[in-house]
């Protein structure tokens, strides 16, 4: 059985830090509800500029599985009457929407909390719903520069730099699933909802707990750079000219330098007295760096993890986004799932991460738009053909054709 078989969710969520938290829950056997208005989510049009025509892109795929889709123009009195109807058939309720959306709706935790007092409402802002910055409006890179992550990416003399992952976002989004999750367990207990809130900005600054612990709270963490210490630690280039042909390997302790040294069998490690102790190879460091990558050049990036990582020491060739797909590690765990899409055909996704022995959930394509409109409204509201026609005729819902 799904972990959460029988938790409902009203999905009132765009882009990706929203429907990354629901698509969790879906993926944990939650019945997600995907509501969008008669355009759609505007994830749906992410990435159409890279020549995709048919169907959804990449993107939308990327967040929506397992979820159904409905069609509602909120805008409209008997559009939000609709939504209303629909939430006491429903354990949660989230929203990601810009500043004061919610608000011109009139679709806040009170109104929604009459409809449904064991409503779990979870909302996500870029900045919260108080302070300063609560009217300014976020998107992933903009959660990250507000988190500090710019701050502590490039070289130490260069300037910050945009992380490529979306942590803000995603980031954001699974710590909301598991906030529902842990309301929806205390409902199992209290029979009472609860209302949920998340910044995106503290979202992903939680990711930065590690950074700057030297001098935590005091003065600026410096920036990483490709040469991060003195004790090998850092990233190094390979043999070959792709752009991706590069190593990381990391060294923590005495025990894996030794393991290190050993493997590789480089004389130097052995004789020269800068490399002798942990002191002396930070202030060498240059020269240590110069060594092993010498070393590293002789092999490819996965000759060089099969090298060291088979040993023991830490380390892994740096994946790039065609070795995600590739990779026989990953492949070889079916991390990588072959869906059959009903106009895209087969597409390739990620699965969910975690496994799980005692909760088995089927991988499903993202929703097309208004795919499950009239199933919803037919099962939950009983709404008859005939009702279901008159409202999609007057706009006020959009069902599949």
């Amino acid at each position: 059985m799904p972990a959460l078989d029988g938790m409902r969710v009203l999905d009132m969520t765009q882009y990706e830090a929203g429907t990354s938290g629901t698509q969790y829950l879906a993926w944990l056997g939650a019945d997600v509800v995907k509501v969008e208005g008669p355009s759609g989510d505007p994830g749906r049009q992410t990435g159409r500029q890279l020549g995709r025509v048919l169907g959804d892109p990449q993107y939308f795929m990327n967040y929506n599985g397992n979820k159904r889709s409905v069609v509602i123009d909120l805008k409209k009195p008997e559009g939000r009457a609709l939504l209303l109807d629909l939430v006491p058939h429903f354990d949660a309720f989230v929203e990601n929407y810009g500043p004061g959306v919610i608000e011109a709706l009139d679709l806040g935790y009170e109104v929604m909390k009459a409809r449904n007092p064991g409503l779990i409402y979870a909302r996500i802002k870029g900045f919260g719903l108080s302070g300063p910055y609560s009217q300014y409006k976020s998107y992933d890179w903009v959660a990250q520069a507000s988190a500090g992550t710019f701050s502590v990416t490039g070289e130490p003399d260069g300037p910050p730099m945009r992380p490529a992952p979306t942590i803000g976002d995603s980031g954001t989004g699974i710590q909301i699933a598991l906030g529902i999750t842990a309301a929806y367990v205390q409902k199992q207990r209290t029979g009472e909802g609860q209302f949920i809130e998340i910044s995106m900005q503290e979202a992903a600054t939680m990711f930065m707990r590690t950074m700057g612990l030297a001098t935590w709270g005091d003065s600026p963490a410096p920036r990483t750079g490709i040469r991060q210490g003195g004790t090998v630690t850092s990233t190094y280039p390979c043999k070959g000219d792709a752009a991706n042909d590069w190593v990381f390997i990391m060294i923590t302790t005495t025990r894996m330098w030794d393991t290190f040294c050993a493997t590789t069998a480089l004389p130097e490690l052995f004789t020269d007295e800068r490399f002798a102790t942990p002191e002396s190879r930070i202030e060498h460091k240059e020269p240590l760096y110069d060594l092993v990558a010498a070393w590293t050049q002789q092999h490819t990036k996965r000759e060089v993890m099969e090298i060291l990582g088979a040993a023991g020491v830490p380390c892994s060739y740096i994946f790039d986004t065609q070795d995600l797909f590739t990779d026989p590690h990953l492949v070889g765990r079916d991390f990588i799932q072959t869906v059959d899409h009903p106009v895209n055909g087969l597409v390739k996704l990620m699965r969910n991460p975690l496994r799980m022995s005692g909760s088995n959930v089927p991988f499903k394509p993202s929703p097309q738009l208004a795919e499950h409109t009239a199933e919803v409204l037919q099962s939950d509201l009983g709404m008859d053909a005939e009702r279901l026609a008159a409202l999609q005729a007057a706009g006020i819902v959009r069902c599949a054709e």
